[in-house]
């Protein structure tokens, strides 16, 4: 069964299901979806949780056999599968085939994957998966619906916003989920009466001085290697959580990457950023960066932000603060800039 996040709570309303498939590349409303399963399946008795992390040469017999073990602890327990690729391979597949043909008892699967393409959603284990359990997919919020979707998270805060309120902040975040949660969230606690006005949003963004993790891409998506620095090294001083930033910086360098590839193919430059949905008012300074930058070098800036993820994981080494200062300034196309290597 394939549903939208938000019909996921009124699914998981009705009952669990064997297997659940949540993907996406909007990492907001992938978590949120996730969260509602991870809570859905606490409420009813799922109280141990198995997690792996699907990458390279996964081994799959440790999810067999998890599968198959019982719990010294609980009766009930959740397999939950990342997969940043979406691409389980042929082990993995006749896996997630057979657990979607004969679930474990008293298990059920939580499958966390990136955006699915056509190609994978006509693979045997993908049907599999949709037939037996919930596949939630998720899309980005695109332009027209997100005055509506901020509207709605002011609501859920218990605050009443002006039309005029949200279209500022629409404008702030430029499409940036995770950026609009924490404004309103801001917003929240500072707000004495419940009602926001454009003045609170236009006195937020005046009082938010600190280097911010939007405008460290902008600079270096805009080619300004100097002020590309400066903020990297602002966020480094202030503590900002670095997987935050790379979260960030890979869903941009995948968009930056999807409109390389468009160029490769024959296609303008403003035809490729007009397909991808660019905000209006990044267009010049994304025009700036594909001018700069072949889908090589982006796919090698990609590989650099796994390997950060790996160093903060502990499963890597090296600085990853040194690495992110490597990949930033190397987008932002400083001269003969060399990434870090192990």
């Amino acid at each position: 069964m394939k549903i939208y996040p938000e019909k996921l709570a009124g699914e998981l309303g009705r009952g669990i299901a064997p297997i659940y498939l949540v993907s996406g590349d909007e990492p907001l409303l992938v978590q949120e979806s996730c969260d509602l399963v991870r809570k859905a399946l606490r409420d009813g008795g799922y109280t141990e949780r198995d997690l792996f992390h699907v990458e390279g040469n996964f081994d799959w017999e440790q999810v067999l056999f998890s599968a198959n073990s019982m719990s010294l602890f609980a009766e009930q327990k959740i397999l939950e599968l990342r997969m940043p690729s979406a691409k389980p391979g042929d082990k993995g597949g006749a896996a997630l085939t057979a657990f979607a043909e004969s679930p474990p008892q008293d298990t059920v699967i939580l499958l966390v994957m990136g955006k699915l393409d056509a190609q994978s959603q006509r693979a045997k284990w993908f049907k599999a998966v949709e037939s037996a359990g919930v596949f939630v997919q998720v899309w980005p919020i695109d332009v027209d619906r997100m005055p509506r979707w901020i509207n709605e998270r002011f609501k859920r805060c218990g605050l009443t916003a002006s039309r005029e309120a949200v279209d500022a902040l629409v404008d702030r975040i430029e499409g940036n989920l995770l950026a609009a949660i924490q404004e309103i969230e801001r917003l929240r606690l500072v707000c004495s009466d419940n009602r926001i006005g454009l003045n609170d949003i236009v006195e937020g963004v005046a009082d938010s001085s600190r280097y911010d993790v939007f405008a460290l891409i902008d600079a270096a998506v805009g080619q300004d290697h100097l002020r590309t620095l400066k903020i990297v090294k602002g966020l480094q001083i202030e503590g900002t959580e670095i997987l935050y930033i790379t979260a960030m910086l890979a869903r941009e360098l995948r968009s930056l990457a999807a409109m390389a590839s468009k160029l490769g193919e024959g296609q303008s430059v403003d035809a490729a950023i007009s397909s991808s949905r660019v905000w209006p008012k990044r267009k010049a300074i994304v025009a700036r960066c594909l001018r700069s930058h072949r889908l090589e070098s982006l796919l090698q800036l990609q590989s650099e932000v796994s390997r950060i993820d790996k160093m903060v994981k502990g499963i890597g080494r090296g600085d990853p603060w040194i690495v992110l200062t490597d990949v930033m300034l190397a987008l932002a196309g400083r001269p003969a800039m060399k990434l870090a290597t192990v």
